[in-house]
């Protein structure tokens, strides 16, 4: 059988994970001189309230090859296939650190994926991967089909404020400075696994509205787009889009995904993002 592994860049629910059978590792996060796993030690609520008292932003960190080992002992001692998802290496290091664990397995089927995006998408991946290898499809078949997603994926956010993208060097520091000059809300994308602008409006009203605009033109109107809307700090915001959305497409369900801390130090309080897949081409 193939089990799935993925970390907490995804902002898979653990409880959901759980169900899944599926094993999260966790991102570092570093205050100062204190460094919190954020799947045990740290909630995305409580980091909000410690990345506000902070005078300094806070660092992240993928998590250590060492804590493979023992999901890689349990997985593979029952002869499973493995197949690692996780975020961008343009952005973590999370895929450098799964390819260095299963370094110390030669003998065992362990394929490490970078799924090119972060949060909802990768999420998605992860449920989808799930199911499929539950349904009993073989690792090749599940490699495929999530190479096939990753490159019909899509992910449109905006953020309350350009300080943590800016001061985290997630974005050129010259934008980041002319939006704040300019009081805009850049709509941002991810693009060849990297944050990149996609647009730039001149309230928070309007690039919430864009967003609307881009969800309605671009996603698909089936449950086969997988949309989801994610947030911190944002949870009224992220309901009134989902429902939105969810009656706008004639969609079954569109989950709301809280966005991890190892995000929200990037992406800042506020930060209100969608995705989907665009239909195969």
């Amino acid at each position: 059988m193939v089990r799935i592994v993925t970390d907490t860049t995804s902002g898979l629910p653990l409880d959901l994970a759980a169900a899944y059978d599926v094993p999260v590792l966790p991102q570092i996060i570093i205050f100062g001189e204190q460094s919190f796993r954020d799947d045990v030690e740290l909630d995305t609520p409580t980091f909000l309230a410690k990345l506000r008292a902070s005078p300094v932003l806070p660092k992240t960190a993928a998590p250590p090859p060492a804590l493979y080992a023992p999901i890689f002992d349990r997985l593979l001692a029952d002869g499973e296939t493995v197949i690692c998802l996780h975020p961008s290496a343009k952005v973590s290091g999370t895929v450098r650190s799964a390819t260095v664990a299963a370094e110390d397995y030669p003998d065992a089927d362990i394929r490490v994926i970078d799924t090119g995006s972060v949060a909802a998408p990768l999420a998605t991946m992860v449920l989808l991967a799930a199911q499929w290898a539950r349904d009993g499809i073989g690792a090749d078949e599940i490699v495929e089909r999530v190479h096939d997603l990753i490159g019909r994926q899509a992910i449109y956010f905006v953020v309350d404020t350009l300080e943590y993208l800016h001061k985290g060097g997630r974005i050129g520091g010259a934008r980041a400075l002319l939006g704040g000059l300019l009081q805009v809300k850049p709509i941002l994308t991810v693009q060849d696994g990297q944050v990149a602008p996609f647009e730039q409006q001149r309230t928070s009203r309007r690039a919430i509205a864009r967003l609307r605009e881009l969800v309605s033109e671009q996603c698909p109107a089936n449950d086969g787009a997988h949309l989801s809307v994610m947030h911190i700090g944002a949870e009224t915001e992220a309901r009134t889009m989902a429902a939105e959305f969810k009656q706008l497409l004639g969609l079954s369900e569109v989950p709301i995904y809280l966005l991890p801390p190892a995000i929200g130090v990037h992406a800042g309080p506020g930060a209100v993002a969608v995705s989907f897949f665009r239909e195969t081409t």
